[in-house]
């Protein structure tokens, strides 16, 4: 399985966001984005929210083998 990961930076902000997380299960980078998506950003947990990050992660490359 590679790892997955999710950057703050690459969807700008008005807080200039710069968090970075990455996790080798889906789910387990899921949970913490929607986590911060809804501390920090003031999203509500939404299906819509859910499919909208997960469809924004990303491959981390450097864990190929």
């Amino acid at each position: 399985m590679q790892r997955k990961f999710i950057d703050c930076r690459d969807y700008p902000s008005e807080m200039n966001c710069s968090l970075f997380m990455s996790a080798d299960s889906e789910e387990e980078l899921l949970e913490a984005a929607v986590q911060h998506a809804v501390a920090v950003h003031g999203h509500a947990d939404t299906p819509e929210l859910r499919e909208t990050l997960r469809g924004l992660f990303k491959e981390d490359l450097r864990t190929a083998a």
